[in-house]
């Protein structure tokens, strides 16, 4: 998508409209640099000053991120998603499995209603991974399968605000996640429950899909519990 020079009032708030644009398109990915301050003001046809303040702009918002004598990164996809990042960074693990409670179960009641066979199959083949990580004992690769499965089973449900959400919650995913290794959760009942999960999507039957949800959360979470409880 090419940048356009700005016709209407505010000139500012145009500016951060069209880079906006371009990070949430992806054509501007996070951790890209961005084009250097001179080429942006000979294509916008904008000042300095003004550039500066969208920059600004989307540096407050989260989205942009400075680095002295360097330049300027895209750091979010997103304000959404820097807002989410900043409130889970001062959130506890408990809270963030609570909120992924929430998103997950009525992901996999609306998964189990609306799942097409390219669903099925991606499920699938995630949960095959989980397994093949499980036999292996290779807890990296399991926990990164673990959360692109929960990913596509998001995705299964077509409700494009619930992907947003859950997507820009990924970070807290690897956190929630990876505090597996710190507790004593077995992968084979881990892996159980993610199978009654995948199987109750296939057969449409949401109150199963849901439970499954409801025992893998509160699994995790009195794992965790009993962790902060030992080193109290």
């Amino acid at each position: 998508m090419a940048l356009q020079k700005p016709n209407r009032f505010s000139l500012v708030e145009q500016v951060v409209a069209q880079l906006e644009s371009l990070i949430e398109s992806g054509q501007w990915h996070v951790g890209m640099r961005i084009p250097a301050e001179p080429e942006l003001v000979a294509e916008l046809g904008v000042s300095r000053n003004t550039l500066r303040e969208a920059i600004r702009a989307l540096v407050h918002a989260g989205m942009l991120a400075t680095k002295q004598g360097d330049g300027t990164y895209v750091c979010s996809a997103s304000a959404l998603g820097a807002v989410l990042k900043r409130r889970i960074r001062q959130s506890n693990i408990l809270e963030t499995l609570e909120v992924r409670y929430a998103l997950e179960r009525e992901a996999a009641c609306l998964a189990a209603a609306r799942r097409t066979e390219e669903d099925i199959e991606t499920m699938r083949s995630h949960l095959l991974v989980c397994d093949q990580a499980k036999k292996t004992g290779d807890l990296q690769a399991y926990m990164e399968s673990d959360i692109r499965l929960h990913q596509t089973i998001v995705q299964a449900a077509h409700n494009s605000v619930l992907i947003d959400l859950y997507e820009h919650m990924t970070e807290a995913l690897h956190l929630s996640v990876n505090s597996l290794s710190e507790c004593a959760l077995h992968l084979e009942t881990h892996q159980s429950i993610h199978q009654k999960l995948v199987d109750a999507i296939i057969e449409k039957n949401a109150a199963k899909a849901m439970e499954a949800v409801h025992a893998y959360i509160e699994k995790v979470k009195g794992e965790i519990q009993r962790e902060l409880e030992e080193e109290s």
